[in-house]
């Protein structure tokens, strides 16, 4: 199992490319010409997260984005680095520009959401359209896969993650809705992106810097409201979410956005892995109309 790992893990550095941005080395991948639409992961995944939406973004004419955040993937773990939403969002600003990309689409996902919100928010005439897929505009109650587990990861002794088949039944159980989809190294690879070199460190400081952002009461309403911004939004959501469930975070997502309806699609929390088609479509032909 461990070969199949590492050739998924080869295969998806061979599709990208390494940048650097802010003083931290990244990793993007990108395919596709047109208008660009950057991808913005949550926690804890990276850019393999839309392997399966970027070639089909691309194949619809537009230049499809996502690179890791800080602290994921093949990015670098600063251990000074600034692991709060609005320390990675400061960075993804950086990476915008490193990237040269003066206007473009934004998708964003789980706590990317945050990531993405306070990069716009530094930006908002950059931003042609905004998406959100299951993610939170008020932090106050918004909890995050492992953030419980990483408060109790501590010791150098406790792994940053379950070990992998525990990890791989949780990410099943949560995230994919057909298991077909996404064969058992496939998803074992966002354990071993998690881990890295670091062996997840980053990644616990960064889950554990999440409730210090919440008692600031971070709120991104205003980010997304289609009255204050420039730019149009939408709201995709997946039905069996069991993270950020529908009738609670979705519903929030739409009365923050001012949007009469959001729309939904079957699957679960990283619904990117078995209704990619269904989210490019919709994600392309809102960025073709605005």
């Amino acid at each position: 199992m461990q070969d199949a790992v590492e050739r998924v893990i080869v295969a998806h550095h061979a599709a990208g490319k390494e940048f650097e941005a802010g003083g931290v080395r990244s990793f993007v991948r990108a395919q596709g010409e047109g208008d660009p639409i950057v991808l913005f992961h949550g926690i804890p995944a990276s850019s393999y997260l839309y392997r399966k939406v970027i070639p089909l973004l691309a194949a619809r004419g537009f230049r499809a984005l996502a690179f890791d955040l800080p602290g994921l993937g093949f990015a670098g773990r600063p251990v000074n680095f600034d692991y709060t939403f609005s320390g990675l969002g400061r960075w993804a600003a950086a990476a915008v520009d490193a990237l040269g990309l003066t206007r473009f689409h934004l998708v964003v996902h789980d706590a990317g959401g945050p990531v993405g919100f306070e990069m716009a928010a530094t930006m908002p005439a950059r931003i042609c359209s905004l998406t959100l897929l299951n993610t939170v505009v008020d932090l106050d109650a918004a909890p995050f896969a492992m953030e419980f587990y990483a408060r109790f990861a501590t010791g150098e002794h406790w792994p940053a993650l379950p070990p992998r088949r525990a990890t791989r039944e949780l990410l099943y159980r949560v995230g994919i809705g057909d298991r077909s989809a996404t064969p058992p190294a496939e998803v074992d690879v966002y354990r071993e992106l998690v881990l890295r070199e670091d062996n997840g460190r980053a990644y616990l400081h960064l889950m554990r810097n999440l409730d210090g952002t919440r008692k600031r009461g971070a709120d991104y309403s205003a980010v997304v409201n289609m009255q204050k911004v420039p730019y149009p939004v939408q709201v995709i959501w997946s039905a069996d979410d069991r993270t950020l469930p529908l009738r609670r975070h979705g519903w929030k997502a739409r009365e923050a956005t001012g949007l009469d309806t959001i729309q939904t699609l079957p699957g679960k929390h990283y619904f990117q892995e078995d209704r990619a088609p269904e989210i490019a479509a919709t994600v392309a032909g809102f960025a073709a109309k605005a």
